[in-house]
C-alpha cells in the first residue's frame, strides 16, 4: 500500500509538469533518490545516421554536456551495449546486463568505459513504444545505483509516465484531457493490463474475444490521452479508475 502511494504520488508530480524540461527535473528528482542522475530518451536512428541528425532524435536529456557532445561525434549510438541489447531484449534491464549479455568489443568497452569517466557507471534502460510504433529507448544513469526489484518497476513505470507527459505536452499542444468516461469494459481490461496481463490473457479472464480486448485498451488508451499502454494504466490509476 505505502508503494502504491508513493507511485500515485509520483505520477501526480509528472503530470502536472507543464513543460518536457519540468518533466525531466521532476523525474530525476524521484529516480535520483535510488542514484539514478542522468537521463536520456529519444528514438533510436538509423545505424550511419549522420552525427548532425542524431541529436534530432532526443525527447528529453539531462546527461553530462561533454558526454552527450562525444557519445554523438563518436558516433557511439552505433557501438554502445545497452542500445544493443535494449533492441533484442525489448524490456526493462541494467546496463550491467547489456555489458554481460552482448560481447565487448574494443568500441563498445570504449563506449562504457567513457560513460564511467562521466560518473555513468551503471544505471537501467528500457524501450517504450509509442500508438504509431515509434520505439522510444529511455536510460537513466549515474555513478552508485542501488534498486530493489520493487524499486526497479517502480522507477521503470514513473519514467515511461514521464516520456510519455513529455511526448503528450508536445502533441496535444495546449490542449487539456477534461472528465472522461470509460465504459465499464474498458476499466475492467485496463484493471487487468495494470497487473500484466496480455490481450489474450484478458480476453480469456472476461470471456470476450482479443480483438474485442485489443479494442477496449485502445479506446481506453485514447480516451485518457495516453500515448502507449503502460502510460494509460498509470493515468487510469492517477484519475482513480484503478485502485
Amino acid at each position: 500500500m505505502v508503494q502504491f502511494d508513493r507511485t500515485l504520488e509520483y505520477i501526480d508530480q509528472l503530470q502536472h509538469a507543464g513543460t518536457a524540461a519540468a518533466v525531466c527535473e521532476r523525474l530525476l528528482g524521484i529516480t535520483s533518490d535510488f542514484g539514478l542522475t542522468a537521463l536520456m530518451a529519444g528514438t533510436v536512428p538509423q545505424p550511419g545516421t549522420p552525427t548532425g541528425q542524431q541529436k534530432q532524435h532526443v525527447l528529453l536529456c539531462d546527461w553530462p554536456v561533454e558526454w552527450l557532445e562525444r557519445y554523438v561525434a563518436r558516433n557511439y549510438v552505433d557501438h554502445d551495449p545497452v542500445v544493443s541489447h535494449m533492441k533484442q531484449l525489448q524490456a526493462p534491464f541494467k546496463w550491467q546486463e547489456a555489458a554481460q549479455g552482448v560481447r565487448i568489443d574494443k568500441s563498445s568497452g570504449e563506449v562504457m568505459g567513457d560513460a564511467g569517466s562521466f560518473k555513468l557507471r551503471d544505471g537501467l534502460a528500457f524501450p517504450l513504444i509509442t500508438l504509431d510504433g515509434h520505439i522510444v529507448m529511455v536510460s537513466l544513469g549515474g555513478e552508485a545505483v542501488e534498486l530493489s526489484a520493487a524499486e526497479f518497476g517502480l522507477v521503470s513505470l514513473v519514467s515511461t509516465y514521464a516520456i510519455g507527459r513529455a511526448m503528450q505536452l508536445h502533441t496535444m499542444a495546449g490542449k487539456t484531457i477534461d472528465h472522461i468516461e470509460l465504459t465499464p469494459r474498458e476499466r475492467e481490461c485496463l484493471q487487468w493490463a495494470a497487473v500484466g496481463k496480455s490481450e489474450w490473457e484478458i480476453s480469456q479472464i472476461l470471456g470476450i474475444s482479443e480483438h474485442t480486448s485489443e479494442k477496449h485498451l485502445l479506446n481506453a488508451k485514447s480516451k485518457l490521452g495516453a500515448v502507449n499502454r503502460v502510460q494509460a494504466v498509470a493515468e487510469a490509476i492517477r484519475r482513480g479508475y484503478i485502485s
